[in-house]
């Protein structure tokens, strides 16, 4: 829609300069996708990897079993796996797990020693609860959760969501042509990685299949998760705590049930803005007074603020365009 050509051309501009190797973005309404283009050597239909984008995916498949009564944001990793915390004076919970608050100590993304292992390494950064630190292997114990309560493996909750909100791309098999570049330069075993099907950061996805999940959160209409269940994932669960790199204070956002909630950021113009970012650059942000959302696919190895680009310029030239 010519509205969004701001948004477009900041895409184009930056492919035409090689900062971006390839792009796609999309922009959705409640009633679906209104803008959809690719730039480079890209198609609109590729998949693309989303890597952190995957933990608000996985956080609505736990947020159905809350729905269901199998689990609530209280409920103790350790009735799925009773094995962990040896050695913590603290229990934590899945609304720890969730909000980047557990203070189980983070490996390696693509960590050799296996996700399972890992999250039982032993050791806590802090008590659960006191201090906001991004961790992604704290997924690793929402999937064990997950199964837990569905008594099914947790991919299959995960497939659910995507067949309720019209996504049949999304998927934890490898099938995109569009590795992140310079991911070994910037310390990532992409090929270990991929074959982990990590909860935290191993999905796949179309710009198409993630403009359905942002068009059915605006639609609200109970597609994937109830009005009162979607107000809930988004109350901060970290307001007040102490926040440490790389989401401190002064970045002005708290985490919801697993959504990043820019209430504050001092780059955007909009006050309502949740979704989350990847680690090669993929954007995924919902807006619900504006009625829009936005998704933008690429593959830069550690980002594209590492080439100097402000993902905020996008975000607010879709803001102002809504």
């Amino acid at each position: 829609m010519p509205q969004f050509d701001h948004a477009f051309d900041w895409v184009r501009r930056h492919v035409d300069d090689d900062r971006l190797p390839t792009a796609v973005l999309g922009v959705a309404t409640a009633e679906g996708a209104v803008a959809l283009d690719a730039f480079g050597a890209a198609s609109v239909d590729d998949h693309y990897p989303l890597f952190s984008i995957t933990k608000p995916i996985v956080g609505l498949a736990a947020l159905r079993l809350v729905e269901q009564g199998r689990l609530t944001p209280e409920t103790p990793l350790t009735r799925a796996i009773p094995a962990f915390g040896a050695g913590r004076d603290d229990v934590v919970r899945l609304r720890h797990l969730v909000s980047h608050t557990s203070g189980i100590v983070e490996p390696p993304l693509d960590t050799p020693r296996g996700l399972r292992p890992s999250l039982l390494a032993g050791g806590r950064d802090f008590a659960a609860g006191s201090v906001s630190r991004y961790s992604t292997i704290a997924f690793e114990g929402v999937a064990a959760l997950i199964e837990d309560a569905s008594g099914a493996p947790w991919e299959r909750a995960v497939a659910t969501v995507a067949e309720r909100a019209d996504a049949a791309g999304l998927t934890f098999d490898d099938v995109s042509p569009h590795a992140p570049l310079e991911a070994a330069e910037q310390g990532l075993d992409w090929p270990r990685l991929a074959s982990l099907r990590h909860p935290g950061a191993g999905l796949f996805g179309r710009a198409a299949d993630l403009l359905a999940v942002g068009s059915a959160l605006l639609r609200s209409d109970g597609s994937l998760v109830s009005p009162t269940t979607r107000d809930a994932m988004l109350r901060p669960l970290t307001a007040g705590l102490p926040k440490l790199e790389p989401y401190p204070a002064s970045r002005g956002q708290d985490w919801g049930f697993t959504w990043n909630l820019r209430h504050s950021a001092p780059g955007l113009l909009t006050r309502d803005t949740f979704g989350h970012g990847g680690w090669a650059g993929t954007e995924f942000w919902i807006t619900p007074s504006l009625g829009v959302c936005f998704v933008l696919l690429t593959n830069v190895g550690g980002g594209i603020t590492r080439l100097g680009l402000d993902a905020d310029e996008l975000h607010n030239a879709v803001a102002a365009a809504a």
